[in-house]
């Protein structure tokens, strides 16, 4: 119950009641109002241009965003870093080891092809750092993607390598008679003057002049698949199969140093120069058979001779001249 007051009347000289008017009272009420309104926005004011108040648990876990920040800002170097040797292997496989083993390049498509279909990074969305953490996984994959390429295209090269190098070795590649154990290169590959009926014939392989048991070698790595005389014409002989479709004949010999079913190796002895078969004189007569078909041996010499030698033999073997078979 509110009080009630007075005040004292001089005219009167009596108390009298004082009459407190409605409209005053709701001036009061609405400046009371005001007052606190404007109170409270002037606090607000005060508070948002305060410097923000950070409990200790706040600064730690600031502390450690930033500290992540800069770790996938590093990470982020790293890859790139990554990406440039990665783009100099793949130059290098592209354009050196796949052409050197003549096998196809792999397509940059191929390579840098990215993950598509479904939103591979969708529980990493909604956070304030969203952005860099896809990205940075994003690049991590496709890096990831490329280097598992990479890996198995140097597994391919590494098993052409092996194979390149199995078949240099078993190529015939070398002279079969030393350049100082010849007499000379008697005949050549190519149309030649036959010695027995004088006519023009082709001669299949090469002729070497060497003294009786003069040691002849293998040119290549192979298996020797026959060493006998049962071939019309040649005499004894030995044949190797080196792989890849090679074939090499060494004929009109005196005696062998192999026999059938033997593994040899380039340069092993494997028989001497005779004059057996359909033979004038002693020599070697060689070929070389190439998915079963004769070519010039004058080709495959570049495994011993010096360019001097090889420029010799070729002006010798190419001249037209009666053939010792």
């Amino acid at each position: 119950m509110s009080k009630v007051k007075y005040y004292y009347d001089s005219e009167t000289l009596s108390y009298r009641k004082i009459e407190t008017k409605k409209g005053r009272k709701f001036r009061i009420f609405f400046l009371s109002l005001l007052g606190m309104l404007l109170s409270g926005f002037l606090l607000l004011l005060i508070f948002l241009n305060l410097p923000y108040i950070e409990t200790p648990k706040e600064k730690a876990l600031k502390r450690e965003l930033n500290n992540l920040e800069l770790q996938f800002e590093l990470l982020n170097k790293k890859m790139d870093q990554a990406d440039l040797v990665l783009s100099e292997i793949q130059e290098r496989d592209n354009n050196l080891y796949r052409v050197y083993f003549e096998t196809n390049p792999i397509p940059d498509e191929q390579r840098k092809a990215g993950f598509g279909g479904i939103n591979r990074y969708k529980n990493l969305e909604g956070f304030d750092n969203s952005k860099l953490i896809i990205s940075s996984h994003k690049r991590l994959d496709i890096l990831t993607k490329q280097i598992v390429v990479q890996s198995k295209s140097l597994d391919e090269i590494a098993v052409l390598a092996e194979d390149k190098e199995k078949l240099l070795s078993s190529i015939p590649a070398i002279q079969p008679v030393r350049n100082e154990d010849l007499t000379r290169m008697a005949s050549g590959y190519g149309y030649r003057t036959d010695p027995f009926t004088k006519t023009r014939k082709k001669h299949w392989g090469m002729d070497f002049t060497a003294p009786r048991g003069t040691p002849v070698y293998a040119t290549g790595d192979g298996v020797v698949i026959q060493a006998d005389n049962r071939a019309s014409g040649y005499g004894k002989h030995i044949r190797i199969d080196h792989g890849y479709n090679y074939i090499s004949l060494y004929a009109h010999l005196y005696k062998y140093n192999v026999r059938k079913g033997q593994k040899v190796k380039r340069g092993d002895l494997i028989g001497f120069v005779g004059s057996s078969g359909r033979s004038e004189a002693p020599h070697l007569h060689y070929e070389i058979f190439k998915d079963d078909a004769r070519i010039n041996p004058i080709n495959f010499y570049y495994g011993n001779l010096s360019p001097d030698e090889y420029a010799e033999l070729l002006k010798a073997a190419q001249q037209e001249n009666q053939s010792l078979d």
